[in-house]
């Protein structure tokens, strides 16, 4: 008999996969011990097992795959196929749709007038203290994304407005925004996304205590200290609306000792999540809970409470290395709200991740 990690292994399934479909009464193993609870699987369920793989890979309803497997040993086909077929039909619909929707909006986007002067066309010159500087970019930095489909998310974005500077990074999954003072400017609101290469030749020269000139002029960016200069090309592209998606809903807050909590989660329990990848692997998930102490706990795989919150355990590590804070908080909300990661002396620094869907 194969135990549930061979069969996690062989069948390409996770574990807490298969623990969830046991529950959900879809793949049972042959046998499991009454003392440990550990399951065990006979040889003949791996063809069972990756065939569960192969349905829900292609987005099949747990229903149809309950009589998928029920009818797969079987003699007579009819219902399989007509299941199969079925599902392929109703994935044909939806993409024929979606085309349809995505359509309507390009065109919407097309014919969409804009009278505004571009925010990315406007000039601006002011002073920023580089210690500030410095700091906001280490906050934002870990957050900004690589994809190539995406390129107005391979920078920071450098948004000034007033005598306020903020920095924003993100790549779909995860956010960071901080700020820095600035002076000699006070005027209307100038963007600048600023690629990866110049913000790391930028942070380079921000090793000093004076102030640093930040000049923005149309497509150009250009940073200068003393007799040093790093400058060149914004990218040609409209950074998302951060503001509109740093409005959480209200959840617990709970302060948190860093390192104490960093050793907690590389040491701790972890999921495997199919739903989310990266490279191809599963990712690995910490699943966190506030207690009603307001203490901020890692749940095991057998933790069912309804306000638990599942996060890329990576991004989580790298956001708590950002925060530069011997002490932060975290507000957890729904298992489907974003995690928010803030330093408690700089409300306006800190750093977000979407949650990941649990199997279960």
């Amino acid at each position: 008999m194969r135990s549930i990690g061979e069969m996690a292994r062989d069948g390409g399934l996770s574990v807490s996969a298969l623990r969830f479909y046991d529950r959900a009464g879809v793949l049972a193993p042959a046998w499991v011990d009454p003392v440990s609870g550990y399951r065990w699987y006979e040889p003949e369920q791996l063809e069972e097992a990756r065939l569960l793989a192969r349905l829900r890979r292609a987005g099949m309803p747990l229903a149809d795959i309950r009589l998928v497997l029920a009818a797969w040993s079987g003699t007579d086909t009819v219902l399989v196929r007509g299941l199969l077929q079925a599902h392929l039909r109703r994935l044909e619909l939806g993409l024929s749709d979606a085309r349809s929707e995505f359509s309507t909006l390009r065109a919407l986007l097309d014919h969409r007038e804009n009278p505004m002067t571009s925010l990315r066309t406007a000039s601006a010159r002011l002073s920023v203290p580089a210690p500030e500087l410095a700091a906001a970019l280490d906050a934002v930095r870990f957050a900004a994304g690589t994809d190539a489909e995406l390129p107005m998310l391979g920078g920071i974005l450098f948004d000034i407005e007033g005598e306020g500077l903020h920095l924003v990074a993100t790549d779909r999954y995860r956010m960071a925004v901080a700020q820095a003072r600035t002076t000699g400017y006070g005027g209307s609101r100038v963007q600048a996304v600023v690629p990866l290469p110049l913000a790391d030749a930028m942070r380079a020269l921000l090793n000093g205590e004076e102030s640093v000139q930040l000049a923005v002029d149309g497509d150009r960016v250009t940073l200068e200290t003393g007799d040093r200069q790093a400058a060149g090309q914004s990218l040609g592209h409209d950074f998302p609306d951060y503001r509109r998606l740093v409005h959480l809903p209200a959840g617990h807050r709970a302060h948190v000792d860093t390192a104490a909590f960093r050793e907690a989660l590389e040491t701790g329990p972890v999921r495997a999540s199919e739903t989310r990848k990266q490279d191809g692997e599963p990712q690995d998930l910490s699943v966190l809970r506030v207690t009603e102490n307001g203490t901020v706990i890692l749940c095991d795989d057998g933790d069912d409470d309804q306000n638990i919150v599942a996060v890329n355990r990576e991004f989580l590590l790298h956001a708590l290395a950002a925060g530069a804070r011997d002490e932060l908080v975290l507000e957890l909300g729904a298992p489907t709200a974003p995690l928010a990661i803030r330093r408690a002396d700089d409300e306006d620094s800190f750093s977000i991740l979407m949650p990941v869907r649990l199997e279960n």
